[in-house]
């Protein structure tokens, strides 16, 4: 006997009416007034992520992100992500047929070349993904280096990403690479603002737009 006293307890099981349940309770409490249809959609699932309602009032979005981002994957194009936390947390099922999910961190070469220009893993792998940007998703969940870093590479090169999905969390450069991604508005992006954040949401964020994608084919 393991010495455990059996209890059962009464809770929803059914994994659609857990889903239901969660998207109905999201649509009640959060203020979803301001956003199109779609980008509401996507704001319910970085909810779901996360559980705070609240948060809608820090997501922003440049017209049509949503819209270029669908596009994007449509096309084929790669999604680049900061951490494999928000590689992982994409669902490769919702994707179209041939779109790469990729994380350069662990790439030969970054630790070496973040000691040598004294920055981040995060931020010295982005440079490996220069030639490619053009055109792609390129999703931050984690690293504030990383998103600055992207800006500067596009304000270098002649190269523009379909979207950038900026949701650095932190204490440290977090809200300040936001708000520098918000004034590039020729940028198409969803960010949120302010110290929360994080690879849950940004992933969800993908996914969300994956969903719409698909739904819309």
């Amino acid at each position: 006997m393991s010495g455990f006293k059996e209890r059962h307890y009464d809770y929803l099981r059914d994994p659609e009416a857990i889903y239901a349940r969660s998207f109905d309770t999201i649509r009640t409490e959060a203020d979803l007034s301001r956003f199109t249809a779609d980008e509401a959609d996507v704001v319910t699932r970085i909810i779901h992520a996360c559980g705070m309602v609240d948060i809608a009032a820090d997501i922003g979005f440049t017209p049509g992100a949503v819209a270029a981002g669908m596009e994007a994957l449509r096309a084929g194009r790669a999604i680049f992500c900061d951490v494999q936390m928000v590689a992982r947390g994409i669902i490769p099922r919702l994707l179209p047929n041939g779109v790469d999910i990729v994380c350069t961190l662990d790439d030969a070469g970054v630790a070496e070349r973040a000691g040598a220009l004294r920055t981040t893993r995060s931020a010295a792998a982005v440079d490996i993904w220069a030639e490619r940007i053009d055109g792609a998703i390129l999703v931050f969940g984690n690293a504030p280096t990383a998103l600055f870093r992207l800006l500067e590479c596009v304000s270098q090169a002649d190269a523009r990403p379909a979207l950038v999905v900026g949701m650095p969390v932190g204490f440290v450069g977090a809200v300040e690479s936001k708000l520098a991604l918000a004034e590039h508005p020729e940028l198409a992006s969803i960010i949120v603002h302010g110290r929360r954040g994080g690879s849950a949401m940004a992933a969800a964020t993908v996914n969300a737009i994956a969903i719409l994608s698909r739904a819309a084919s």
